[in-house]
C-alpha cells in the first residue's frame, strides 16, 4: 500500500481505482473480451462499477447501436462513441474510491416525477468475491445497486478474475443461481465448480 505494506491474509480494504487498474491487467482483458461476445448489437446493457468493466466498455469497440446504462463514471471516456446509440450514467452519491455512484437504478422523466420502469437484456456485474454462498462486495451501496442491476435484467453475467474466487466479503450481493453466466480467467476449484453448476450458471474462461 502507499506508505507502507499489509499482510495478504489480512483484512482487504477497498483500494483505490488508480491501484486497481495495475491489477490482474491480462486477466481482466481476457475477461472482458469474453463478456464482450455475450453482448448482441442493438442491445442495452448494465455496467456497474469496477477496472473489469472498463475493460468490457473498451472490448465493445466493435459493437454497434448499443444502449448503455452504467454507475460508472469512467465509462462513458473508455468507451468508443461508435459503439452506442445511447449512455446513461445512474444519479447519487459519488464514491470517489471507485469513481462511480452509488444509489437507486433509476431514471426520471423530469424533476419529482414517477420512476421509469428500466429492464436491460444483459447486466455485466464485477464482484469483489465468489464463493459457494454467492457473489459478494464490500460496500453496502454498492451491493443494492448490483442487486438491483440483476434484478432488471433478462440474463446476468458476473465477472470476476480468480483472485477473487472461493472468498466472502462484507455485503452480499446475491445467490449464485441469480446469474447465468460466470466470466472468469481460470476454472474455479472443484467445490466452487459443482456448487455453480448445481446453481445452473455456466462458467466462461479463455
Amino acid at each position: 500500500t502507499h506508505g507502507g505494506a499489509v499482510s495478504i491474509d489480512g483484512p482487504r480494504t477497498d483500494r483505490g481505482l488508480d491501484v486497481r487498474l495495475r491489477m490482474q491487467i491480462a486477466e481482466k482483458e481476457s475477461i472482458a473480451k469474453l463478456a464482450a461476445g455475450l453482448v448482441a448489437d442493438g442491445t442495452v446493457v448494465m455496467l456497474n462499477a469496477g477496472t473489469t468493466t472498463l475493460a468490457v466498455a473498451r472490448a465493445l469497440r466493435d459493437h454497434r447501436e448499443l444502449t448503455i446504462a452504467t454507475n460508472n463514471l469512467r465509462i462513458p471516456a473508455e468507451i468508443s462513441p461508435k459503439a452506442i446509440r445511447d449512455l446513461y450514467v445512474f444519479g447519487g452519491a459519488v464514491r470517489t474510491i471507485t469513481q462511480a455512484t452509488t444509489g437507486p437504478v433509476a431514471f426520471t422523466m423530469n424533476a419529482g416525477g414517477p420512476e421509469v420502469d428500466i429492464q436491460c437484456d444483459l447486466a455485466l456485474i464485477a464482484v469483489g468475491a465468489v464463493a459457494t454462498t454467492g457473489y459478494s462486495t464490500s460496500n453496502l451501496g454498492d451491493a443494492a445497486m448490483m442487486a438491483d442491476m440483476m434484478q432488471r435484467a433478462q440474463h446476468t453475467a458476473i465477472l470476476a478474475d480468480s483472485s477473487k474466487m472461493g472468498r466472502r466479503l462484507f455485503a452480499q450481493v446475491a445467490s449464485l443461481d441469480r446469474a447465468d453466466y460466470l466470466v472468469t480467467d481460470t476454472a474455479p476449484e472443484p467445490e466452487l465448480a459443482d456448487a455453480l453448476a448445481q446453481a445452473g450458471v455456466q462458467v466462461l474462461t479463455p
